[in-house]
């Protein structure tokens, strides 16, 4: 039964709430609960399934070169920041938000139709519920969300799943589709859970166990709409946004660097007559290291690496030496494969 306080005391006209955690952690099965219970609440609610709505080929298409999920797909990062939009565009289309640029390209018929189902009877505009479902393995992911609520004054929290590695892998294969196990260990190394203490931003999060109930889901997102985000940004705030972005320049233009050894690498093992299946190995170790190099490259620009803007750190300078690092650890890898050739 809907409460007349709960609809009172709701400031904001939606909420963002992100469900993270690793694959098979109860993500979905939290985000259904929350669903048929946020009616009893008066408000409502929907799920944003990014598994659903980012296709296959999106992790696939650089699979051999650089595993399945630690690279900068371009087209892979394009589908979540499109995710993001759709959401925006049916804000503004449902006349949550202000109306969306008729150069949106984004089909009025499509936006109507999803209005009809969650708004309800007209002129009645109760608060309504994203439940973003996903990973969300980096806090960089989660902070897109965080932009979006408040560049529009919404609501924001986040739900960690916490599960143990050894239930996830199990309930997974227990799937139609499981996600490739080696993912999963991959994933659960690099999974930076929210941190209030670090990220001031993540200040309204919780962690659940898989046996976690759906009231203290309910009273975090209600406490996002009573207090939305303010459009004005918080100068700490700003700071860690600018670690983030620096941080991920760095890495990506790494990244770049990385490749180009690789290549040159590859080469070089061509050039030594090094066999088929000698080259293989090689290109699975190259892969493997670069993404574990890469991967603590990130964490020590964002957490032992004491700056607070861009400006304060020589970018160039930092890519360098990062592949002058790798480059050191490749030739190590390519002198053991040619010489156990």
């Amino acid at each position: 039964m809907a409460t007349e306080e709960a609809v009172s005391v709701s400031r904001a006209s939606a909420c963002l709430c992100v469900l993270c955690g690793l694959p098979a952690a109860g993500k979905s099965t939290l985000a259904r609960r929350i669903v048929s219970t946020a009616a009893q609440h008066g408000w409502r609610a929907t799920v944003v399934p990014y598994d659903d709505l980012i296709p296959e080929q999106a992790f696939r298409t650089k699979v051999v070169e650089d595993g399945y999920f630690y690279s900068p797909h371009t087209e892979w990062k394009s589908h979540r920041q499109a995710v993001l939009y759709c959401i925006e565009q049916f804000l503004q289309k449902s006349e949550i938000l202000p109306e969306a640029p008729s150069s949106s390209g984004i089909s009025i018929a499509t936006w109507e139709q999803c209005t009809q189902a969650l708004m309800g009877p007209k002129g009645l505009k109760p608060p309504l519920v994203f439940l973003l479902d996903d990973n969300f393995y980096y806090p960089s992911m989660r902070y897109e969300v965080c932009q979006l609520a408040r560049k529009y004054s919404l609501g924001f929290c986040q739900v960690y799943l916490q599960c143990d590695l050894e239930s996830c892998i199990s309930r997974n294969q227990s799937r139609s589709q499981p996600v490739p196990t080696e993912v999963i260990l991959e994933m659960v190394k690099r999974l930076e859970s929210p941190n209030p203490q670090k990220n001031s931003w993540e200040i309204n999060s919780i962690t659940l166990n898989s046996t976690g109930t759906v009231q203290r889901v309910m009273e975090l997102i209600s406490s996002a709409l009573s207090n939305p985000l303010s459009m004005g940004e918080d100068n700490k705030e700003q700071k860690e946004a600018d670690r983030l972005k620096c941080a991920n320049s760095v890495v990506h233009q790494a990244d770049q660097a990385c490749r180009r050894l690789i290549s040159e690498a590859m080469k070089t093992a061509r050039e030594n007559q090094v066999p088929p299946e000698r080259m293989r190995s090689l290109a699975a170790q190259l892969s493997e290291s670069k993404a574990t190099f890469l991967h603590n490259l990130r964490k020590h620009f964002l957490n032992d690496v004491s700056f607070i803007q861009e400006e304060e750190i020589n970018v160039e300078h930092a890519v360098k030496r990062a592949a002058e690092i790798f480059n050191d650890d490749l030739k190590e890898i390519l002198s053991r494969i040619i010489n156990d050739k």
